[in-house]
């Protein structure tokens, strides 16, 4: 059940408004965790700005599988709503890649050490082994590509915080619980 009340459009503060106005027109409707956020101009812009930034970090398959490690993770049903939902039509993942990224894997052996990584990172609060940190490079990832791969978790880590202690309601098709994956 939500912890804070949904505000209507014409209550979103002025300086939330043109960034939500452009999720919307973009996302073809106004998710409700996006318009919670709103009520907050500095915390959502400053979302917004890095979820712009880092739509260019990767491939759109490997920064969604990471979202929804962290999501499984940190326990943010919302969240794993909305990166199933994205996962499934936008980067074309099948379910079963889905339900795979979830538990902190990847069939493509390049995208599983990034999600793989994405999981230590935030299992272990940033203190990953100089193993850990081998692998993710002997993959074929750049130090630039591993502090994108730490910032998406930030980022994914930041929604899913909020989804957690806000608790919006779900306006994405619901996923399976983590206990039944």
């Amino acid at each position: 059940m939500a912890r804070i009340a949904l505000p209507a459009s014409d209550h979103v503060p002025a300086d939330s408004k043109p960034t939500l106005d452009a999720f919307t027109k973009t996302i073809g409707f106004t998710p409700n965790m996006m318009a919670t956020f709103a009520l907050s101009p500095i915390a959502f812009n400053a979302w917004a700005a890095l979820l712009g930034s880092l739509s260019k970090a990767l491939d759109v398959k490997t920064r969604d599988s990471i979202g929804l490690a962290v999501s499984e993770v940190n326990g943010c049903n919302y969240c794993l709503t909305v990166h199933s939902f994205t996962a499934e039509h936008m980067a074309k993942l099948p379910a079963d890649a889905i339900i795979l990224a979830r538990k902190g894997h990847a069939t493509d052996p390049k995208r599983d050490a990034a999600v793989q990584f994405a999981r230590k990172v935030i299992e272990t609060r940033g203190h990953v082994s100089d193993a850990d940190l081998k692998a993710v490079r002997n993959a074929g990832y750049t130090d630039a590509n591993v502090m994108e791969i730490v910032a998406l978790v930030a980022m994914y880590s930041l929604t899913n915080f909020f989804n957690n202690v806000f608790d919006p309601e779900k306006d994405f098709p619901a996923v399976t619980p983590a206990g039944s994956i």
